[in-house]
């Protein structure tokens, strides 16, 4: 059984937000997608190990920003490689506006966006499955959705290589380098928290 198959499916890369008790937070997924149109439902899977997968399960509410071509890569740094538990995503950040919700959703690099009130959880293992249904959604330009190939190719910086007498084993989703001969099985990327499938050694 060949693991890089699921490479071959078709990802969007959305902004998940989330506020609570005065805070508001963000991060980067890529599992978002409607499931109904009658009652209208989405559902989202978020990492257990992101700040913003504890605010939604404790508020039960969330929006997601659907990324469009023309973001750039500073959205994906910002919202993706930091935790929120760390510092304050919002604290500085001047492309958003607060939704009907209460909520933030991103008004630049991106093409619309959706709210919604969670319904149901699937505890995946990893990962939560979330179910809600839409409280409001609007368009907000006509750039095309973001693909994650598109990501790889045309937004994400090309990695230089590194003289380094180390073995170096790269992610292929956030380009995080971890030094050593072997990478341990159980090993989870740091950054974007994908696992030793997604990483290639580094010739």
């Amino acid at each position: 059984m060949n693991s890089k198959t699921t490479r071959k499916l078709t990802y969007g890369l959305f902004v998940l937000t989330a506020h609570e008790d005065g805070k508001d937070n963000g991060c980067i997924i890529n599992t978002a997608m409607q499931l109904t149109t009658t009652p209208n439902r989405v559902s989202i899977a978020v990492n257990k190990e992101n700040h913003t997968h504890d605010m939604i399960m404790r508020t039960k509410k969330f929006t997601v920003s659907i990324i469009s071509e023309d973001a750039d890569f500073e959205l994906f740094k910002h919202f993706g490689f930091q935790s929120g538990k760390d510092v304050d995503k919002f604290a500085d950040f001047k492309d958003c506006k607060r939704g009907h919700n209460g909520l933030n959703y991103i008004t630049k690099g991106t093409n619309g966006f959706i709210s919604a009130w969670v319904q149901e959880t699937v505890d995946l293992g990893t990962h939560t499955l979330f179910i809600g249904g839409v409280t409001d959604m609007e368009v907000l330009s006509e750039v095309p959705s973001v693909t994650y190939a598109y990501y790889q190719s045309d937004i994400k910086p090309k990695p230089q290589p590194k003289k380094s007498e180390k073995t170096v084993w790269r992610c292929v989703i956030c380009s995080y380098e971890y030094e050593g001969e072997t990478i341990p099985e159980d090993f989870v990327c740091p950054i974007c928290k994908h696992t030793v499938e997604d990483f290639v050694k580094v010739e």
